[in-house]
């Protein structure tokens, strides 16, 4: 019989997640660092060089997945890598690719939107002094909705953007100064899009991760990789006591307990499961059916990532070629060029 004391002592001690959630918040403060250095480089052009000139940081170019899908096509078909937002192909390029063994463990430990959905959610159910979870039926209508954006983002760039115009998209005035309308577009929002925020701050409060389950397509293709389920997380069910430990922490709501085998591409490598469990490899991570201990997958791809970034600074694939003339040129007009100024 499972020892009581011996139980709560287990699921108190949490190490990973620990470590996880202080990298995840590690991480989002480097990214607002990067975000005032960005916003340095902006207004030093806008300001027509009266306030001091930033360089602008690589990282904010991983915030144009739609770009850097376009670049990814254009690579895959031509073999020209795109230098115009060269951080954001190699970004996409690793999370997408990493997925196939690493599940979304970006999502689960670097995103800065998983983070704040997460947080969101842990402060809701401290407030509410419990965890919602949809109805099985209401979560399949509302995992549909990312499938279906994320659908329609891939016909768009693959099916109905020719190759030509991705190149033309690529090297058009509004793609060179795309991150900077993106950064624009949430400094100024409408009040539109403060309402949406708030409501999707709401949702997320009652129900943990919910833009991150339910609405993310970024967050939908990244998931397509555990299909191949390379790595995933089994469960001994002669072993398993039933205490439900392992669903009741999932941040992702997967019924972890009645599985045998978690497959599905909700889940974000997070390990919370596993070190809930109060019974020893009861749960275990698997990497190509073989058990492997559970930090091995989080470090390996967060060493990975790093050395990733390393070898792009190191080879030329991080800083864009854009000059600073046309920035000095383009940013000024910036509130002149959207998507249709595909000419050079």
């Amino acid at each position: 019989m499972l020892n009581t004391s011996s139980f709560k002592r287990k699921i108190k001690r949490k190490p990973v997640q620990w470590t996880r959630h202080t990298i995840q918040i590690l991480f989002s403060l480097f990214l607002l660092y990067v975000g005032w250095q960005f916003y340095q480089f902006y207004a030093h052009f806008e300001s027509m060089g009266s306030l001091p000139y930033v360089d602008k940081p690589g990282a904010v170019e991983g915030f144009l997945p739609i770009g850097a899908m376009i670049a990814f096509k254009v690579w895959v078909t031509t073999g020209k890598f795109d230098f115009i937002h060269p951080a954001g192909l190699v970004l996409f390029t690793f999370i997408i690719l990493s997925s196939f063994l690493f599940r979304k463990a970006f999502c689960g430990w670097l995103c800065p939107v998983g983070t704040v959905s997460e947080f969101l959610g842990m402060f809701g159910q401290k407030i509410m002094k419990k965890k919602i979870n949809p109805p099985k039926w209401a979560r399949w209508i509302l995992y549909s909705i990312k499938y279906a954006i994320l659908f329609i983002f891939l016909k768009a760039v693959i099916f109905d953007l020719s190759l030509p115009d991705s190149s033309d998209f690529l090297n058009s005035p509004y793609n060179k100064v795309a991150d900077v309308k993106l950064m624009l577009f949430f400094l100024n929002l409408s009040a539109i899009g403060i309402k949406v925020l708030l409501v999707l701050a709401l949702l997320g409060l009652f129900i943990q991760n919910f833009w991150c389950r339910y609405l993310c397509p970024y967050g939908a293709l990244i998931g397509l990789g555990s299909l191949f389920r390379i790595t995933k997380i089994k469960r001994n069910e002669a072993t398993c006591v039933d205490c439900n430990q392992c669903t009741r922490v999932c941040p992702q709501g997967i019924n972890v307990s009645k599985l045998k085998a978690v497959t599905t591409p909700e889940c974000t490598s997070c390990l919370s499961c596993i070190e809930a469990c109060p019974v020893k490899d009861t749960l275990h991570m698997t990497v190509a059916n073989k058990k492997v201990n559970k930090w091995v997958v989080p470090t390996s791809f967060l060493i990975l990532f790093l050395v990733v970034f390393i070898i792009a600074k190191a080879t030329g694939h991080w800083e864009s070629t854009i000059t600073y003339k046309e920035f000095e040129q383009l940013i000024p007009l910036i509130d002149q060029l959207g998507h249709d100024n595909l000419k050079k």
